[in-house]
């Protein structure tokens, strides 16, 4: 929450932060926020990165979480897929084959169990091979992708949680993301589709896909991560068509705006893409995951570039084996989930 009587001080926060952009703010009345002395309150609505379009960064990344092999102790991650990094640089990740979600501070050595591990399983406080994790701040709580057991679940963050509960069952989900209107989007790989849910709704509106596995243009072939700009413009990583996705509100076929040049190693080609980020400007970044690199692809580009990675696959500082989800924090520091070294990294902006 952001106090009418903040704004200035809310302000002058953003003025200092080059890579931040303020979209917008929603006021509301008595019954909502509203305060004694008659002033609104107001709700930040969506804050996203402003990129430079020429910006760099660091070549060796830094192990934020993870980094000691495959294994269940709380240093270690096995197999880690999806992630989402709070405003304070607090990550959240889905440890896929350890069937939690484990939570790191920066700075921390150790992470912080906050959902599953309890073994692998369909009991409420049981996870399945969980692919993809958020934070939903209305409601202080978690929302986790749990395929194994064909659901979607949340869990609060309060401390004392020992469950989580189902908001949705019945789908493939692989991975999930919010919108600045608080709606749930969804990849379905098993009907190579994107869905958009209210929470509380067991349904969904397709957004996305949903012609059955293809290339054609209203097609996706096993989607993944998923990203959603304030437009509740849908960009898809379609992964194994090696191509990112663009649908826009309504449409009923999406645009290719990266890769779509057949599986490959050139700048004009993907190898599986993986994580996704869109920033103010329309630049996608991809975590192109058999090409064991970063891209970037300015909007209306050609061809993307490569930011970080690209030199091999290995377990080296400026190398990956599998990279997956991917994001970024407020100063415009790049996080990439290091899959198959078990580990995230983190790459600082010069």
């Amino acid at each position: 929450m952001c106090r009418k009587t903040s704004l200035e001080s809310f302000n002058e926060f953003l003025s200092k932060k080059p890579n931040v952009s303020f979209i917008a703010l929603s006021a509301a009345r008595e019954g909502d926020f509203f305060d004694n002395d008659d002033s609104f309150s107001f709700s930040l609505i969506l804050v996203i990165l402003n990129i430079p379009v020429d910006a760099r960064w660091t070549q060796n990344g830094v192990t934020v979480a993870g980094g000691h092999g495959n294994g269940s102790a709380t240093n270690q991650l096995y197999w880690p897929c999806g992630l989402f990094v709070d405003d304070d640089q607090t990550i959240v990740i889905a440890d896929y084959y350890n069937h939690r979600i484990i939570q790191w501070k920066i700075g921390d050595t150790n992470g912080q169990v906050v959902a599953g591990g309890n073994g692998e399983g369909k009991r409420l406080n049981q996870l399945d091979y969980p692919t993809d994790v958020l934070i939903y701040k209305e409601t202080d709580s978690l929302i986790i992708c749990d395929p194994g057991n064909r659901r979607v679940v949340r869990w609060s963050r309060r401390s004392g949680t020992t469950q989580g509960e189902i908001l949705i069952d019945n789908i493939n989900p692989c991975r999930l993301t919010m919108d600045d209107q608080r709606y749930l989007y969804i990849s379905d790989y098993n009907k190579h589709e994107v869905r958009r849910y209210q929470i509380g709704d067991k349904n969904g509106t397709l957004v996305a896909g949903g012609n059955g596995k293809g290339a054609g243009l209203n097609q996706l072939n096993t989607p993944f991560y998923i990203f959603v700009d304030q437009q509740q413009t849908v960009y898809v990583s379609d992964n194994k068509n090696h191509r990112v996705m663009k649908w826009n509100k309504g449409a009923k076929e999406g645009v290719v705006v990266a890769g779509g040049q057949g599986q490959g190693n050139a700048l004009t080609q993907f190898s599986h893409p993986n994580g996704l980020f869109v920033d103010m400007l329309g630049t996608i970044y991809v975590a192109d995951s058999w090409n064991v690199r970063v891209m970037r692809w300015p909007k209306g580009a050609k061809q993307g570039t490569i930011i970080v990675g690209g030199n091999g696959e290995g377990e080296e500082a400026n190398q990956f084996n599998g990279p997956a989800g991917l994001s970024f924090d407020r100063q415009g520091n790049l996080y990439v989930v290091d899959h198959y070294n078990n580990r995230v990294q983190r790459f600082s902006i010069e």
